[in-house]
């Protein structure tokens, strides 16, 4: 990944994703999507986090969590990997990584971002053209969140409680959310964050984790500086 520290901030939202090495497809079957769902569902026991959203794909993964503790999510997604790595490898025989170096993260501005990234990640599958519609997926958790089918893997966020007292009401205006595709430079946003390692929000808040952390959460300027070439000659 990029050389950008991740941040640590016990009590915010994150956006992770997990690819797998040269976009091989590991989790191609039932059998494999249900020992890392399990495997996923255990390991948080573990540690001290919660999973707002999920998705499994047959090369990647994405949750979106909130830790508890210091380094809570960081330690789960190192576990996470090394027992899909022991389970997958003596299941088919193989030795080697599965990964693609580490994953990759992103700080989210919970009141801008959150349930975009909820859209975005519950319509993985539609875009990747794997079903047309998310409730035809059943390896992700928009059956939970719009659905309601029962799931201890999943903790509602505030935010998305707020979109209703009634459990009915608020399911039917989630469902809502999802009329409108995650797209443009909504689309563009998230990618870049995630794989840069930086934040998902407006520029105050970017300020304020800067400043909270003492890390830089923006993108250096790519090339040489504007009059670069007007001064060389000058000189």
């Amino acid at each position: 990944m990029s050389n950008y520290r991740r941040a640590d901030t016990p009590g915010a939202c994150y956006f992770f994703t997990v690819v797998t090495f040269r976009r091989r497809n590991i989790l191609t079957n039932d059998d494999s999507r249900v020992w890392l769902r399990n495997a996923l569902n255990n390991t948080r026991k573990r540690y001290p986090f919660t999973i707002d959203v999920w998705v499994l794909m047959t090369n990647h993964v994405h949750l979106l969590c909130t830790p508890r503790a210091h380094n809570a999510v960081s330690l789960m997604m190192q576990s996470l990997g090394r027992q899909y790595i022991r389970y997958f490898n003596f299941s088919y025989k193989r030795t080697g990584s599965l990964w693609e170096g580490r994953f990759k993260s992103c700080l989210v501005q919970e009141e801008n971002y959150l349930l975009h990234l909820y859209r975005y990640i519950e319509l993985n599958p539609v875009r990747a053209g794997m079903v047309k519609q998310p409730s035809d997926y059943s390896w992700s958790s928009y059956q939970i969140n719009a659905l309601g089918k029962e799931s201890n893997l999943c903790t509602a966020h505030p935010l998305y409680l707020a979109l209703a007292s009634e459990p009915e009401k608020r399911r039917a205006n989630y469902r809502d959310l999802f009329k409108y595709p995650v797209e443009g430079q909504l689309l563009e946003d998230i990618r870049i964050a995630a794989n840069k390692g930086m934040v998902l929000g407006n520029e105050r808040f970017t300020a304020e984790i800067e400043s909270l952390t003492g890390r830089r959460m923006t993108a250096k300027k790519m090339g040489r500086p504007v009059g670069w070439r007007k001064e060389k000659v000058n000189k």
